[in-house]
Order: C-alpha cells, then structure tokens, then sequence
C-alpha cells in the first residue's frame, strides 16, 4: 500500500470539498484524510493502491461542482502507516 500527500489549491473550502473527497475515495477503496489548512487549501492524505492513488488524484483537479480548483501539488510520500477508514477533519 502506498500513501502520499498532496494540497488542493482555490476555492476547495466551504464547498463540501473534504466530504466529496471523503465520498471519492472511499468508492476507491482507499484510507487517509482530508483536512483544511490556515492558509485556505486543503490537505489531502491518501493511502492504496496505485492505480486508485491516480484517480483520484485526477478527480481532486475537478472536485465537486462549487469547487474551482487552480492547483493540486503532490507533497511527498511518507512511510507512516496506514490509517483504517478515510476521514476529515
């Protein structure tokens, strides 16, 4: 199982952008979070398979409908382990 890191830029906060993103990823099978930052982006946390890691890589460049995102920047994989559901916060 991997896992990554990655932060959504533009307007990704007060648009049910985490839940939508929690909804996703749990239809792909994977774990990890979804959280607001400070500074307006959201962090996304996820852990799976490969193939499932890209899409909704791809999916966190449209979001859901109100979302109008302008940046998706991968992070930086880490070796922690795996949390057991997906969630936000």
């Amino acid at each position: 199982m991997m896992c990554y890191t990655t932060t959504v830029s533009g307007t990704v906060q007060g648009v049910g952008f985490r839940q939508a993103t929690r909804r996703q990823a749990r239809w792909l099978g994977l774990v990890g979070h979804a959280l607001n930052l400070a500074d307006g982006r959201v962090e996304v946390r996820m852990c799976g398979r490969r193939d499932a890691l890209a899409e909704l890589e791809s999916w966190l460049w449209q979001g859901p409908p109100a979302a109008q995102v302008t940046d998706v920047s991968p992070v930086v994989g880490d070796s922690e382990p795996a949390p057991d559901d997906f969630t936000t916060g």
